[in-house]
């Protein structure tokens, strides 16, 4: 046999049996290796997987297969691998990890104690006409998480935790003596400890008392705990961060000094950990020079230091309604590394020569020292931007200072790349952020959305140009400008160096789904709105008019949801397919190292080449970037979360009140409905439509009365009113008003027509005949 050959029959052997530990001669004798030479070269091959860490040792020369190392090339055609997608009745769906295979329905009877998100190994039952692909779970191979969030429910004997996770079907049992004092109705973290084959429930113990529901930071602990964002740094990494100083000189030799040309800031009114910065310069030669200006992280956080390691475990900083989770420290997101004002900061700066036209003839990136010579808030950089270079004081209106100028003239840069990024494909997606007014225990006392402005396109945009031009930059293999150490008059020599294209993290972006695109080419082709996809451009043209188009109309929203619906998912990968929604075939995350992970990475290995390093390992970092892909989304999720639960709060007070909402959605269970100006979302269930069985259209994003024909339609204006909220689960509930103004006008119709039929009869007139011809008329129009 070949090496090859051995390999993969070993791993053939392990994948079957993934909980069991073999040495080296069971798996001889497995795959038939009976002479001396091919058991030694089966003893070698394990030796080396087990190095490769795609076997791990159990016990002295027992090994098991490494979870993430099992495919379903190693299976039989009737197993597979995929992921449980866990539904609140306790069925569940598995989603294959073959791309291009159908989801296997698993009945709740078959799913072997696994839970939302496990991955898991699936023996498929032989196909049934007219079914989905169906089969049973037989071995759950890593559990996606162990820690769960809800409210303890306390017996005599006993206790439960009843999670929060609408994706958890089971409660989990709690033996008294593992409460940790938790009372009944509290809210804790519980840490699932086993879970034997004769149970039906879970086995665990509590690790932390939340607090009282309803209480504002016990709902954000538990948004936090529910997400595995730890709520506390460990000790270490708190220590490491305390030691760490203001930059001292011997820090600021040997780089670019930015400390006397124009530099400021531009960030939210309530933010405090500024991680870029603009510098902005008039040349000799009638041109520009630009600088990007990104706190230098890495020069702090060195790899594989307690700060480092919990930095990469979170990934992302996260962004609650009324507080933020950091990914460093605060000693360092908010202190040291943070660009404010008046302050020499150290920096990893982007500088660009641009001429008037927005087009970069030079770059150059390395290490700066730079001092801010000013915050600004949006709000205050969009006054300038609208009023010119004059700003409003007292009432007064007076002339500012050199950096207004700066910042028309940045304005003037950003507006031409953002129409070039346009010209070229990019598409025009903009998203609204909700936002919330709280009182001082936190309660929301009113919504509003946040709207995107010139002000945050100029930073948007020279952002776009630092990540767009160092992704190329390594991935192109192209040459740039480098610095060696400043001298001790200051000047800076410059030197040309090319580079090959090494591994690198990029920020990538697919095309969208061909199926999804198609339905909703479809879908707005009815509406009378053309789109061209016969090329990547053409598609990008056609969306951006489409917008365009549907501006201020009524089927915006609609058509908005969908088109977002129809894009693939950004995601960071050491492959590079470019990035498909800006339409660069380069892109990477360089701006954002105190609150993103990956933005750290990139620093580190752009650094790394800068110096002449070798290329890193690819699927070292591969790994990594899918670590902080699902971090990412786990990040939105808990956002997302603690959105719901805000807007779940607001509406709680107003029961029985009615608001304009559009419908944003439709599914077999109801129409989910978003109230004008806050957004705020709640089903209506499809039981609750009087006067017709609905049935889901969902090709057409609509549910249709089977009898009458009457659709409500994703986008539509509806007036709702607020039924009932759900603090636990964030869910509200809407009552369509429209329904009761028909059983209102039907009941008028019936009175109507039940005294003109009296006085039909007192009269013996013909006008009987009158009257039966106007109750069928008063019908017809239900039937349109």
């Amino acid at each position: 046999m070949t090496n090859e050959k051995i390999s993969t029959q070993i791993l053939k052997v392990f994948a079957n049996s993934p909980f069991t530990a073999f040495n080296h001669k069971q798996i001889s004798s497995k795959i038939g290796a009976y002479d001396k030479g091919t058991r030694q070269l089966v003893q070698m091959t394990i030796l080396e997987m087990a190095e490769e860490k795609i076997l791990v040792e159990e016990s002295r020369g027992k090994y098991k297969i490494n979870p993430k190392h099992i495919n379903d090339d190693l299976l039989p055609k009737n197993y597979l691998i995929g992921t449980i997608d866990m539904k609140q009745t306790g069925k569940a769906y598995v989603i294959p990890q073959e791309e291009g295979r159908e989801d296997v329905m698993i009945a709740p009877n078959y799913t072997r104690h696994a839970l939302h998100g496990d991955t898991v190994k699936v023996l498929m039952f032989p196909q049934r006409k007219m079914h989905k692909p169906e089969g049973q779970v037989v071995e759950i191979l890593h559990r996606a998480k162990t820690r769960f969030v809800g409210r303890v429910q306390k017996m005599e004997k006993f206790a439960f935790l009843v999670c929060d996770n609408r994706n958890m079907v089971v409660d989990i049992f709690i033996p008294l003596a593992d409460l940790g004092g938790a009372e009944d109705g509290e809210k804790a973290v519980v840490e699932m400890t086993d879970w034997p084959d004769q149970m039906n429930n879970p086995v665990g113990k509590v690790v932390k008392r939340l607090g009282k529901p309803g209480d504002n930071n016990v709902e954000m602990q538990s948004i936090l705990a529910e997400y595995d964002f730890p709520l506390d740094f460990p000790a270490e990494a708190e220590k490491e961060a305390a030691k760490i100083k203001a930059p001292t000189k011997k820090d600021t030799d040997g780089r670019r000094d930015f400390r006397k040309t124009l530099t400021f800031t531009i960030d939210p009114a309530d933010a405090k950990d500024f991680d870029d910065a603009l510098s902005f310069k008039r040349l000799k030669n009638g041109n520009y020079e630009v600088g990007v200006h990104i706190a230098d992280v890495s020069h702090y956080v060195k790899p594989g230091s307690a700060i480092d390691r919990e930095a990469f475990d979170r990934g992302t900083s996260v962004y609650l309604v009324d507080r933020t989770i950091p990914m460093l420290p605060e000693r360092l997101c908010n202190g040291v590394c943070s660009l404010r004002p008046n302050e020499d900061k150290l920096c990893f700066s982007a500088v660009f020569e641009m001429n008037d036209r927005a087009e970069v003839l030079d770059r150059w990136f390395g290490k700066t020292v730079i001092n801010s010579d000013r915050r600004y808030c949006y709000e205050e950089a969009q006054e300038i931007i609208e009023n010119g270079n004059v700003r409003t004081e007292n009432g007064e209106r007076k002339a500012e200072s050199d950096l207004d100028d700066a910042i028309l003239e940045l304005h003037k840069l950003a507006t031409i790349l953002r129409e070039g990024r346009y010209k070229e494909g990019a598409i025009n997606f903009e998203s609204q952020e909700v936002k919330f007014q709280l009182d001082e225990n936190g309660k929301p006392i009113g919504v509003y959305i946040k709207e995107q402005k010139e002000a945050n396109w100029l930073i948007e945009e020279f952002m776009l140009l630092a990540n767009r031009n160092v992704a190329e930059y390594v991935g192109k293999g192209s040459d740039t400008s480098i610095t060696s150490n400043t001298s001790s008059t200051g000047k800076t020599s410059k030197t040309r160096k090319t580079i090959k294209a090494k591994t690198f993290v990029y920020r990538v972006h697919d095309e969208p789904n061909p199926e999804k695109l198609n339905t909703f080419v479809e879908f707005v082709t009815k509406l009378g709105f053309k789109m061209k996809v016969s090329s990547r451009k053409a598609l990008a043209d056609s969306y951006n008019r489409l917008f365009e188009q549907i501006a201020g109309r009524g089927e915006e929203y609609m058509i908005d949801t969908i088109a977002i619906r129809t894009m693939s998912k950004a995601y960071y990968s050491t492959q590079n397919i470019g990035h498909y929604g800006l339409a660069f075939p380069f892109y990477t995350h360089f701006t954002s190292p105190i609150r993103r992970y990956p933005d750290l990475m990139v620093h580190r290995l752009l650094e790394l080449y800068l110096e002449g390093g070798a290329s890193v390992s690819a699927e070292e970092y591969e790994e990594y970037c899918k670590h902080c892909s699902l971090m990412e989304k786990k990040a939105a999720d808990a956002e997302r979360a603690s959105v719901k639960y805000k807007q779940a709060e607001y509406l709680s007070d107003k029961l029985g009140k009615v608001f304009d909402a559009n419908i944003s959605g439709v599914s077999k269970w109801g129409i989910y409905a978003e109230i004008e100006g806050n957004k705020c979302e709640g089903m209506i269930p499809i039981g609750s439509l009087k006067g017709d069985y609905y049935m889901l259209d969902e090709d057409n994003y609509q549910v249709i009365g089977r009898r009458y024909g009457k659709c409500y339609k994703l986008g539509d204006p509806v007036r709702i009113r607020v039924k009932n909220v759900d603090m636990v689960k964030k869910l509200i509930d809407f009552d369509l008003i429209e329904e009761e103004n028909e059983k209102t006008e039907k009941t008028s119709r019936t009175s109507k027509t039940s005294r003109t039929s009296k006085t039909s009869r007192t009269s013996k007139t013909s006008k009987t005949s009158k009257t039966s011809k106007t109750r069928k008329s008063n019908k017809k129009p239900k039937k349109q």
